[in-house]
């Protein structure tokens, strides 16, 4: 019986900081004999990164494979100002391609959520960013048009770990009209800062799921498709505590999908049409030892509830830690540990119930699928950083007893696709 699935991982991508007056974007290639400083102190901040994830599977699945997939990411940011003379004012330019393959799929591991969170949304070059960003006010009202992902903004999360689970806003690991990285669509987005430590947002994403498609990757048209409008609120606290000033981040919000969609409950045999959907998440990050932004112990936790009368995952829950510079020698080393918890909608779960007891199965009831990951990242110069990890998955696609499932009718599959 399949209940368990162990992948061992790695990760490499880029990573630097520098001061204010080069580029913090400088990585592998360095400074390009001055010229890059030269461009970042006129206004042109260039970035280019990879991100490749192998992972391979000790357990679970078929059989034992090892697959890797990739992203290139090149970007451009304009300083308005310094430019032209436009205060307080940006513009960015990110292409991005991904390629490789899914180990989730390809072994049939049957994950509700991916163990490459690069994976997915075609492998093809795409617009990722396409906008414009104007501060008004001395930092009270920031406003920002263009072609935009959900979780820039909204429910913003790191990516150091490679269990889809871990990885960036969350909500879209849930929500099918969710996208994120690498997919945009044209939206707006208003911020209304009080102080340096409270604000306020909302954002109107155009819903085209025709943006999906690899036909429209490169493209900056608006193609025809458009089926409704994410609107998300969020509310969020990023204070400094204690003596020492340790960051933290505190996020509230919610979203409101006007786009009609099949909900779970079915007549007939026929999805009842539910008008629109809605949900909310609540995030929470602190670092509790060490000094600010250096060496030190950060906790955090997540929540995401999905509507329930759409949502085949309607919950994920999240906790973890990172803890920067474990050794002495190596004061920019991370480690990582999360344990996570995706939940498949009761209302399929009873569905699946039906459909056996109606002699129409057998299909596997589904729950909650556990997952736990372990990382080191290790910097090993400027700009390059590697991420063993070691995964493990518990009851994959949320089915507590299950067989092996055959190559040519696997059940489930990843259910999540990033973005």
């Amino acid at each position: 019986m399949l209940k368990q699935a162990v992948i061992l991982t790695l990760a490499l991508s880029g990573s630097a900081c520098f001061a204010d007056e080069v580029s913090p974007n400088q990585g592998v290639l360095g400074d390009w004999g001055g010229l890059r400083t030269r461009l970042y102190q006129q206004g042109v901040d260039f970035q280019l990164g990879y991100t490749t994830e192998a992972a391979y599977n000790l357990d679970g699945g078929n059989e034992h494979q090892l697959r890797n997939a990739d992203q290139f990411a090149l970007g451009t940011t304009l300083d308005l100002d310094k430019l032209l003379g436009l205060s307080r004012a940006k513009f960015q330019v990110t292409f991005t391609e991904r390629g490789g393959d899914n180990l989730s799929d390809e072994a049939h591991l049957g994950t509700l959520q991916q163990v490459q969170e690069i994976y997915g949304r075609g492998k093809s070059p795409r617009w990722t960013q396409f906008w414009y960003d104007q501060v008004f006010f001395d930092d009270a009202l920031d406003v920002k048009l263009g072609r935009l992902g959900i979780g820039e903004d909204f429910m913003s999360f790191s990516c150091q770990f490679q269990n889809l689970s871990f990885c960036g806003s969350l909500p879209g690991n849930v929500v099918s009209n969710w996208y994120n990285w690498p997919v945009s669509q044209w939206a707006a987005r208003v911020k209304v800062n009080f102080g340096t430590e409270l604000y306020a947002q909302v954002g109107a994403y155009q819903i085209n799921p025709a943006y999906l498609n690899t036909d429209n990757s490169i493209k900056l048209n608006n193609p025809d498709g458009t089926i409704g409008t994410m609107i998300p609120v969020e509310v969020g606290w990023t204070p400094n505590l204690g003596a020492v000033q340790l960051p933290g981040a505190y996020r509230i919000g919610m979203w409101y999908d006007s786009a009609s969609q099949p909900g779970v409950a079915t007549s007939n045999g026929t999805a009842i049409m539910q008008s629109s959907e809605s949900g909310f998440y609540l995030m929470a990050q602190q670092q509790v030892t060490g000094t600010a932004n250096a060496r030190g112990l950060s906790l955090f936790a997540n929540l995401v509830q999905a509507d329930r009368d759409t949502a085949f995952i309607d919950q994920l829950i999240t906790v973890g830690l990172f803890y920067t510079g474990p050794f002495d020698a190596r004061p920019q080393d991370e480690i990582g540990f999360a344990v996570g918890r995706t939940h498949v909608n009761d209302r399929v779960a009873d569905a699946e119930r039906l459909q056996n007891a109606a002699g129409l199965g057998p299909v596997p009831v589904q729950g909650s699928e556990y997952v736990a990951e372990l990382y080191y990242g290790l910097h090993a110069f400027s700009g390059l950083v590697l991420r063993p990890n070691l995964q493990f998955v518990h009851d994959p696609g949320g089915v507590i007893h299950r067989g092996r499932p055959s190559a040519s009718a696997p059940f489930g599959g990843s259910r999540r696709t990033p973005g």
